[in-house]
């Protein structure tokens, strides 16, 4: 299959589970992360900001579980301790990433951001075609996210310098198997970035003559 556009149609930035995280409990992380020097984080800031700029919507994903863990279901029985519940600081969305009240959020209690929540009405609601992925983890809540997004017909994308996994052979193999997917998946925050910058400026230039937005879609 040769290779789409980087968007088509009309993106969305979906920003995924950039939470504070949990401390360590007895010496042992709750979610296993793989060495990492930040920039992900750095990276994943631009793009949000580059999404505003270019009039893409900004979609915060937040997994959050019940304090009795009446919603983890079996989440724990794999490699992951209790994490991430409802009232702890490591849940909440990291502050530096600057989410405000014109971004759209959703909270989940699974990994993938379709399962149980309203984010697929959101999705119909904004027109999205393309759902562009960053944060983490590369191979559990971007993978399973990315995956439903492919069975329900979207064009997906997964920023690999955006993204963190819990082990770096999980986070190769999982952005190996979402490019498997669909070709042309696996993108740098440079290219969307540049992508995001044209889409800002064919908008000035579509105000400027009078146009709609929707000209852009």
């Amino acid at each position: 299959m040769s290779q789409r556009n980087l968007i088509e149609g009309n993106p969305v930035l979906v920003v995924v589970d950039i939470q504070n995280g949990d401390p360590p409990q007895a010496g042992v992380t709750p979610i296993p992360h793989m060495q990492s020097d930040g920039s992900w984080v750095t990276n994943a800031t631009k793009l949000i900001q580059g999404a505003r700029d270019a009039n893409v919507p900004v979609v915060f994903i937040q997994e959050a579980h019940r304090r009795d863990l009446i919603d983890f279901g079996r989440e724990l029985d794999g490699a992951e301790g209790v994490h991430l519940l409802e009232g702890d600081h490591g849940t909440e969305i990291r502050s530096e990433i600057g989410m405000t009240e014109d971004d759209y959020f959703i909270k989940k209690r699974r990994y993938s951001c379709f399962f149980g929540t309203d984010f697929e009405l959101l999705m119909k609601g904004l027109h999205a075609n393309t759902l562009i992925f960053i944060g983490g983890l590369t191979d559990v809540c971007v993978h399973y996210s990315f995956v439903d997004g492919h069975q329900n017909d979207y064009f997906c994308r997964v920023v690999e310098d955006s993204v963190t996994g819990s082990s770096l052979d999980a986070h190769k193999a999982s952005l190996n198997a979402m490019e498997y997917l669909q070709t042309g998946a696996r993108r740098n925050t440079a290219e969307v970035l540049q992508t995001f910058q044209q889409r800002a400026e064919d908008l000035t230039v579509a105000e400027s003559l009078g146009e709609p937005q929707s000209v852009l879609r």
